[in-house]
């Protein structure tokens, strides 16, 4: 399998992936929240909070997917490496706030260690075509 196809297929299991996601945390939030990693969650009105978690990722979800689907791949490479930040700062949120450490490395700090790979590999995909465009093209004499 040609490294375009590996990176097209990791990039659309990932969008897939924080869509469902986040839309778990925007339409059950209570029932959905536990699996974060963190020991207690708001109760009553903290719910709203779960609900920006939810439409957080669903944003980060669909730029990936426009970048994907309209062909731009370096930028969806600069964009993973970027969003990966997010998970890493779940992960950290997890760990600062005495969560489960199983949860914060086996679901954040994966899933954002992936996407930073992906990334990488996004950008190694589309070094020639980025290198090519900076080359000016001969004028003729």
């Amino acid at each position: 399998m040609s490294l375009k196809k590996i990176n097209t297929v990791l990039a659309a299991a990932f969008i897939l992936f924080i869509l469902w996601f986040g839309t778990k945390f925007i339409l059950s939030p209570q029932a959905t929240a536990p699996g974060f990693g963190l020991p207690r969650w708001p109760s009553g009105d903290g719910d709203g909070f779960l609900i920006i978690k939810g439409i957080r990722d669903v944003v980060l979800a669909l730029v990936l997917a426009v970048l994907l689907v309209t062909g731009h791949r370096r930028a969806l490479g600069w964009v993973l490496l970027v969003e990966a930040l997010a998970a890493y700062g779940d992960m950290a949120t997890v760990l600062v706030h005495h969560g489960s450490v199983a949860t914060a490395l086996g679901v954040h700090c994966l899933t954002a260690t992936l996407m930073v790979v992906n990334g990488l590999l996004m950008m190694r995909e589309t070094r020639n075509v980025a290198a090519a465009a900076a080359t000016p093209a001969p004028q003729p004499a």
